[in-house]
């Protein structure tokens, strides 16, 4: 029984691997009970040294400045260009090493953001769904609640005519402007 479950059903069989072939470089040491049972020297010696291969440097991860570079392609070497010059030219020999990266990874974030919401405020202000196309943001006020004993009821919350169905705003453009608004219109539609 070596950890993998059963399907149940039709299902897929779970797997760590998220489905490719797992290939592990312990052998059959991965198990504490393949441990247990009993190792040979060269097995322990083989563990051993997978052991101490598994430490890392205190320096690593290690970032080597001169092939970053190499490892951007045109475009993205293209938009980093003008942080990169800013952080790691200007400000990098006055903060420090680490306070440039800091500043160079946060600074691309927040512009990014900035300007996600500048072209999000954009797009919902002069993209509206209004009688000129049939896409765009809507947004529908609902009427406000009438109750039987409330002033006026129910003449003060009839405000609509059969022309506001699906206006959309054409009353209020200049070709709407050309119609009497407050025309009847014969019950037929």
């Amino acid at each position: 029984m070596g950890g993998h479950h059963a399907p149940v059903g039709d299902g897929p069989i779970e797997s760590q691997t998220t489905g490719a072939k797992p290939m592990s470089i312990q052998g059959r040491m991965a198990h504490e009970r393949e441990r247990l049972s009993g190792m040979t020297a060269a097995e322990r010696a083989w563990r051993k040294q997978w052991l101490k291969d598994q430490v890392l440097d205190p320096k690593e991860p290690l970032f080597i400045a001169k092939d970053s570079p190499e490892l951007l392609n045109p475009i993205r070497k293209f938009y980093r260009k003008p942080l990169d010059m800013l952080f790691y030219g200007l400000l990098k020999p006055k903060i420090g090493d680490y306070p440039a990266r800091v500043g160079r990874f946060y600074t691309g974030r927040i512009l990014m953001g900035v300007w996600g919401f500048f072209l999000g405020f954009y797009y919902l202000k002069y993209h509206g769904n209004d009688w000129t196309r049939k896409s765009g943001w809507r947004t529908i006020q609902s009427r406000t609640a009438a109750y039987p004993g409330d002033p006026g009821y129910p003449e003060a919350y009839l405000k609509t005519s059969k022309r506001d169905y699906n206006d959309r705003g054409f009353k209020d453009s200049i070709f709407g402007k050309k119609y009497n608004n407050d025309v009847k219109l014969d019950d037929k539609w």
